[in-house]
């Protein structure tokens, strides 16, 4: 017979999550980087008490992904109100939340405008809502919720418009405002980003970064050690093709080229190696400026209008340097491609991508998930944040960067990054070779930063030079960031003799680090810096100083069981500079009473180290 109480007393569902991640198996995706960075974000809620941390991880790695799992994870251990904020984009917002619904989330996630009548009630039901980093919006979700105190905010892109850029004039940004009153006394707030630097920096609503997650990327993924090797030494060895440009002037026939050039792998994909035929993307990364949106999408439009009318006067030559290009890529097949092209050419799409179309609601899905075979979408700041660009098989930066580029930034416009394995080789990046090789440093820096914190050595250390910032000045605390402390440290471990015998031993430097991180293992001496010093020292091996180890007993104010002191330990006199007169890079291992040490590492030059001392100062 039916029974009203047996309905009320339905518990809420507790598999979710599991639900979830059975669901991303079945399709054959890889979930141990989820569960991973998933369960560590529960034990920091449930066991840690934390309140403010980051989830960090490479850009395009499957945040969203992630995400989604975070949320039914949270919902299943009880938190009701989950906000997920997004950077003031319409297309950026419908994007996430589409993926949100499509994944069968329970409760289906709404839009924070749909929920602004006054006829829907919050009450204590479980809601996931959704919302642009926008003042207005923000301000009507603020009112709307004023009610419910805890909350948790899943901040997307979290080191963008959130930090307060004027921390250091007394008063706070406006974004950053409306945040912390939606967060609250009672609210968790945790960021999610490609570029923690700010965040950190900044101390944006006090995230302790002792508590941060590293997101691994899956297996498939492609990302900084694919595009940006540390050593640069042959390009012809990386596993794209990188055409690097002039760094002076801005000639068409530079875009011209490396749209032919997509053109021809577009068709020999589709002729030669897929089973089906699939639509590519190629993205044109222009300045911030819409009036070059519109120069680049009119050389673009010329183009395709030439190749498909034989009469227009460039038709022949356009044809014929197709041809050219197909035979010196794909010799004995130049015919059968430029007769795809020319057959196919009208199969396009051309999408500006910027602010303006934004707020006319432009369809920016056509780009992002490729729906014709020759897809070309043209854009600046916008594209580099957040945006995911499915079967995206060329990038083209049309100008170099004049003034010193920030790392936060120009990381995120990595958006090559992503699942590109099965035609990684195909893909091409056409970019003016300065801006390349800032590109570079800005990882090579970044990557010795997130090596820091992977150790679990307490704050990171963020390096810039007179070419990349870490972040911008303005973020950055006064009060609590020091800068030129000018080292850092990794993983403690058990010191033992046979380190010192390979010290001072008789063998190159290069040779000294090599054994000494065969014995100690990546995390207390990682890979990444050894192969950064052997490529970026300008007098060989004279470049590097393996200093003797020594003990910190002495260092009155040093921590002497974690070994770590907010001023350094590496001053001056340390670095033997009589001794080594070429050195710019010092490796020593300190240690303590109880024989645990760590190995750290200084740069003498121009490169400048900043940490943050909130901990050691509070």
């Amino acid at each position: 017979m039916f029974n009203i109480d047996d309905y009320i007393a339905t518990p809420a569902s507790t598999v979710r999550y599991q639900r979830r991640l059975e669901e991303l198996k079945s399709v054959g995706r890889h979930t141990s980087c989820i569960e991973k960075t998933v369960d560590a974000a529960a034990l920091n809620l449930r066991t840690e008490m934390s309140r403010s941390f980051v989830i960090y991880g490479e850009p395009q790695s499957g945040k969203t992904e992630m995400m989604i799992a975070l949320t039914a994870r949270l919902l299943d251990e009880g938190h009701k109100l989950i906000i997920v904020l997004l950077n003031d984009s319409v297309q950026l917002l419908t994007q996430n939340l589409e993926r949100f619904r499509r994944s069968g989330i329970d409760p289906a996630p709404k839009n924070f405008s749909e929920i602004l009548d006054p006829g829907i009630e919050i009450g204590d039901n479980e809601w996931i809502i959704f919302c642009k980093k926008n003042a207005k919006d923000l301000q009507k979700l603020i009112a709307k919720l004023e009610r419910r105190k805890e909350k948790v905010i899943i901040d997307d892109e979290a080191d963008y418009a959130t930090p307060n850029s004027k921390i250091n004039t007394g008063e706070k940004t406006k974004i950053n405002e409306l945040v912390g009153k939606l967060l609250g006394n009672k609210g968790i707030y945790i960021g999610v980003t490609a570029t923690p630097a700010r965040l950190d920096l900044n101390n944006t609503f006090e995230n302790d970064n002792d508590r941060w997650i590293d997101f691994p990327p899956h297996p498939d993924y492609k990302g900084q050690i694919t595009f940006f090797p540390v050593s640069l030494k042959d390009t012809r060895t990386l596993g794209y093709k990188l055409n690097l440009l002039p760094d002076a002037g801005d000639d068409p026939k530079h875009l011209r080229e490396a749209l032919f050039r997509f053109l021809v792998n577009v068709a020999y994909l589709n002729l030669k190696i897929n089973v089906k035929e699939v639509n590519y993307s190629i993205l044109i990364h222009t300045s911030g400026k819409t009036e070059d949106h519109t120069e680049d999408y009119r050389q673009v439009v010329k183009i395709f209008n030439a190749l498909n009318s034989p009469v227009d006067k460039k038709f022949g030559a356009y044809i014929r340097r197709i041809w050219d290009i197909a035979k010196e890529r794909y010799p004995g097949e130049e015919d059968l491609i430029t007769h795809y092209i020319r057959r196919n050419c009208n199969r396009n799409t051309v999408v500006v991508m910027n602010s303006d179309i934004d707020k006319k609601m432009g369809d920016y899905l056509s780009a992002t998930s490729p729906s014709t075979l020759f897809t070309i979408a043209i854009g600046g700041n916008i594209v580099s944040r957040g945006v995911t660009f499915d079967n995206l098989l060329s990038m083209f930066f049309t100008r170099d960067v004049k003034h010193r580029i920030q790392q936060d930034t120009y990381i995120q416009r990595a958006r090559m990054f992503g699942s590109r394995g099965s035609y990684l080789n195909f893909f091409e990046l056409s970019i003016p070779e300065r801006l390349y090789l800032d590109w570079h440093k800005c990882f090579i820096f970044h990557s010795l930063a997130i090596a820091v914190i992977r150790s679990g050595n307490g704050s990171p250390v963020w390096l810039e030079d007179n070419r990349i910032s870490a972040v911008s000045p303005a973020s950055i605390d006064r009060t609590t960031v020091a800068m030129d402390t000018g080292e850092m440290s990794f993983e403690l471990f058990d010191y033992h003799n046979d380190i010192e015998q390979i010290i001072t031993s008789d063998i190159s430097s290069f040779k000294k680090l090599e054994l000494i991180s065969e014995k100690l293992g990546s995390q207390r001496l990682p890979d990444f810096l050894i192969a950064y010093i052997k490529n970026f020292s300008p007098d060989g091996e004279d470049s590097l100083a393996v200093h003797n180890s020594r003990p910190i007993m002495g260092f009155k104010d040093a921590n002497q069981d974690t070994i770590q002191r907010a001023r350094g330990f590496i001053g001056t006199a340390e670095l033997e500079l009589k001794k080594n007169p070429l050195a710019i890079h010092h490796v020593r291992i300190l240690f303590n009473a109880k024989n645990k040490a760590r190995v750290f590492y200084k740069y003498h030059g121009n490169i400048k180290f900043l940490k943050n001392l909130r901990d050691a100062i509070a």
